[in-house]
């Protein structure tokens, strides 16, 4: 492609929001590009000592520097962060991304997750990757940390092929929960993989990695030229998560919501959140402690702003993460996060032993379309 071209490209509007538009495609994987990246650059300043707060504002700045750098020749284009750099530790369940001045560091064998997005125009990608502190090969892990950084792995592996069309959220849940008992270890309550839209990062399509009485599942089939983030959790404990002494400190504004504001203080703050981020989440680290502290209760108060809690499973267990975006494209599905992050150094006792699980797992996310017949035949998971 000549630079014209690219130019012409760059500048072209975007009509068609689904990824039946080439122009939607690129953004996506612009924005896979740079939260890949981030979550990589992340990884490598994840070390003995070092101050989470400091990782989490790198992240951030990150996403932002190298999000500046595309498409400049499409105009007051929105980019930048989709969700705001999280290191979650240990029975940390997720949305740590603290304040400045908080002292937590990262220790020795620490269970670290590492969870942030990009956008490029509203197309979202985020992912999540988890590490362990000074882990080595020579000291592989065993014993129920292992067991779940498997069992999420390879979930996310089979979720990943089975969005496809044909296939429902239901029948993906259910595998989840299979692999999830096969290693022992469960699955976080609470936690939802979304249907991604432009500008929305919590669509209304959405996957259960577990079946629960209490929960209103509607079941949903996968079209083509849909986006879903796969957000796999998995606990050593009881996969309850719950609030303790962390306050939120990742917000995203309720679009729908036209209270008018009392106080000056939460219209200015408003106006500031409105300038840097329009519809997606964001962290208050990044605005003025003073300021975002007199705006913040009004705005939460009145629902203007919806809180990430911080959330954790009990003392003593431990939660991993594995995250993705992938774009369900007709020719197979393209998995934007991930797919060059090394997995820990870790041996589980545990395997996945049902055969069209394995198999599943072991097929393309390529379709050969002369063989795609065939393939869903011997790939097919049989739901009991």
């Amino acid at each position: 492609m000549s630079n014209k071209d690219q130019e012409m490209k760059e500048e072209a509007p975007v009509a068609i929001e689904d990824l039946s538009n080439p122009v939607v495609v690129d953004s996506y994987n612009a924005a896979g590009i740079i939260a890949n990246n981030a979550i990589k650059h992340v990884i490598s300043k994840c070390v003995v000592g070092a101050l989470v707060v400091d990782i989490c504002q790198y992240g951030d700045d990150f996403i932002e520097a190298e999000a500046a750098k595309t498409f400049t020749k499409r105009k007051n284009l929105e980019k930048g962060i989709a969700f705001p750099t999280c290191v979650s530790v240990n029975n940390c369940v997720g949305h740590f991304s603290p304040l400045k001045g908080n002292t937590r560091t990262l220790k020795q064998g620490d269970v670290v997750k590492i969870d942030l997005g990009c956008h490029i125009d509203g197309y979202i990608a985020v992912g999540a990757h988890t590490i362990i502190i000074g882990n080595t090969a020579a000291e592989s892990m065993t014993g129920k940390v292992a067991d779940a950084i498997c069992a999420a792995h390879y979930a996310l592996e089979a979720a990943l092929r089975m969005i496809r069309p044909g296939k429902t959220s239901n029948e993906v849940t259910q595998v989840i929960e299979k692999i999830s008992d096969m290693y022992g270890v469960t699955s976080v309550s609470g936690i939802l993989s979304h249907e991604l839209k432009r500008f929305i990062i919590d669509g209304e399509k959405v996957i259960f990695s577990k079946n629960e009485p209490s929960q209103k599942v509607q079941t949903y089939e996968f079209q083509e030229n849909e986006v879903y983030c796969i957000d796999i959790v998995m606990s050593t404990g009881e996969g309850k998560a719950r609030e303790e002494a962390d306050r939120p400190t990742i917000y995203r504004r309720n679009l729908e919501n036209n209270y008018k504001l009392k106080s000056k203080a939460s219209r200015d703050f408003k106006d500031q959140i409105v300038k840097r981020y329009s519809a997606l989440p964001f962290p208050l680290r990044n605005f003025d402690e003073k300021v975002s502290k007199l705006g913040l209760v009004e705005l939460v108060e009145h629902q203007v702003l919806a809180a990430y809690p911080v959330l954790f499973d009990r003392s003593g267990c431990e939660v991993v993460q594995f995250k993705t975006t992938v774009l369900v494209l007709p020719n197979g599905n393209h998995k934007l996060i991930g797919a060059e992050f090394p997995l820990p150094f870790v041996r589980s006792e545990f395997s996945v032993t049902d055969d069209a699980i394995k198999a599943l797992i072991a097929s393309p996310l390529k379709i050969n379309k002369k063989a795609a017949k065939k393939a869903a035949a011997t790939t097919d998971v049989k739901m009991q």
